[in-house]
């Protein structure tokens, strides 16, 4: 064990919210030390990142005024122990008061920061880590002589509890994709997929959230929430060719609408590869069951017609159309491939938990015959050296497939290319296609 002594440092401790000052004079373990960044670790409670809040990026935080707002960093512990804990800051605004805390504990330190032109590292104190999982440093400003706070880049833990600690150094702050394939019994030439989604009333507040259903090679379709406020059903086509940019697509390689629903946008996307977008903004709700139905409705020569429709509760489960789509210089040949379904985060709130249930997945033949999809096998995208994040899983729950991700909550319970199996219904959708 290395120890060294807090001498000549006056600091301001409080434990159980009694402040006094004192000269601290201590052993301070510096064994298994290690710098966790905020920058792919801190989150800023509550609202996030606006004015006043502060913002997080590559230095860590700064631009924090508001003494409302507080920052969690978030990390693994493996082993038990005491957690020795000390911050990398620089508060070149003046002098400031900090409370630090972990987790919903109330044993606290308070410290006084004063004025640097550059970073310096100062040391807090010592917390008891009594089960493995994850935990969170919680920094809350007291006081303040200038117009912010401290700019704060990192953390730093050392102690028993600190080895072989876990932390995310990757660039990424949203919550890892997680995933569902479903296998399509022997060689059968799929021209309909359905499947229903039903997303529970814990991630209601969880934006920047898409959960992909109708999920195929040339495209994808589910449903996203896009704001506190805003919420979507989506359907959409790549082109074959390969660019980020729609612009560069050409001619021959095109993805042209064919007719949408009533109010449905549509028009390109690009940045992950590129085709043709739609979207209807629909208030559909957590803790209610949709229905999506991807479908192959022509093929021609080397060109393909994909159409998607929705059905809501609201109406007893109508069908809507969201768009139909030609894909020319297709690769679909005999019907659809690569069937799957994914809870993803577009944004960096990767402090917010995601989760939806998955069912009812059937494909139809171009023969007319359904076939109930029940397995499914497992990935993500978080991985031990280009997203170091251990909070995702999936699992079966009835007759539903489930996935999650994010919130530093529950820990990973299934490996990639595990597969799982949910109950079957045995009773194919009831649909008049010739209606549709």
């Amino acid at each position: 064990m290395k120890l060294f002594y807090l001498s000549s440092l006056i600091i301001f401790f409080s434990l159980q919210g009694k402040v006094s000052k004192a000269t601290v004079i201590a052993p301070f373990d510096t064994t298994n030390s290690t710098i966790i960044s905020l920058y792919s670790n801190g989150y800023i409670y509550p609202g996030g990142e606006r004015n006043g809040n502060g913002r997080i990026g590559e230095n860590g935080l700064i631009f924090w005024k508001d003494e409302k707002v507080t920052t969690r960093i978030f990390f693994l512990p493996k082993q038990k122990g005491v957690l020795f804990v000390a911050i990398k800051l620089k508060a070149t605004a003046g002098n400031s008061k900090l409370q630090i805390s972990m987790d919903e504990d109330k044993k606290n330190y308070s410290i006084i920061v004063e004025k640097s032109s550059g970073y310096v590292t100062v040391p807090v104190g010592s917390f008891s880590i009594s089960s493995t999982g994850y935990h969170y440093l919680l920094i809350k400003g007291i006081s303040k002589t200038g117009l912010t706070f401290p700019d704060i880049d990192a953390i730093v833990l050392s102690g028993t509890a600190a080895k072989n600690i876990a932390f995310n150094s990757s660039q990424y702050r949203g919550a890892p994709s997680v995933h569902l394939r479903y296998p399509v019994p022997g060689d059968s030439a799929v021209k309909w997929f359905y499947s229903e989604v039903m997303v529970p009333k814990e991630v209601v507040q969880s934006v920047n959230a898409y959960y992909e259903t109708n999920g195929f090679n040339s495209g994808y379709m589910g449903i996203q929430i896009n704001s506190l406020k805003e919420r979507r059903f989506i359907f959409s086509i790549w082109s074959l060719f390969k660019t980020d940019d729609p612009t560069q697509i050409p001619s021959d390689y095109a993805v042209n609408l064919k007719q949408k629903g009533k109010d449905v946008f549509t028009g390109e996307f690009g940045n992950e590869g590129s085709g043709g977008h739609s979207h209807l903004v629909y208030p559909w709700a957590v803790a209610k069951t949709y229905r999506l139905l991807s479908g192959i409705k022509s093929q021609a020569g080397d060109s393909t017609t994909y159409v998607g429709y929705f059905a809501v509760p609201d109406d007893n489960y109508v069908w809507h159309l969201l768009s139909e789509w030609t894909q020319n210089k297709t690769d679909t040949k005999r019907g659809f491939r690569g069937l799957y379904s994914f809870v993803e985060n577009f944004g960096g709130n990767g402090n917010d938990f995601f989760k939806a249930y998955y069912g009812n997945q059937w494909i139809r033949t171009s023969y007319g015959t359904w076939m109930e999809l029940t397995n499914a096998a497992f990935s993500t995208t978080a991985n031990p050296k280009k997203h170091q994040r251990f909070d995702y899983g999936a699992g079966v729950e009835g007759n539903l497939f489930y996935m999650f991700s994010g919130g530093f909550k529950k820990l990973n319970n299934i490996a990639t290319g595990d597969v799982i199996t949910r109950y079957a219904n045995n009773v194919a959708p009831v649909i008049d296609f010739s209606k549709l």
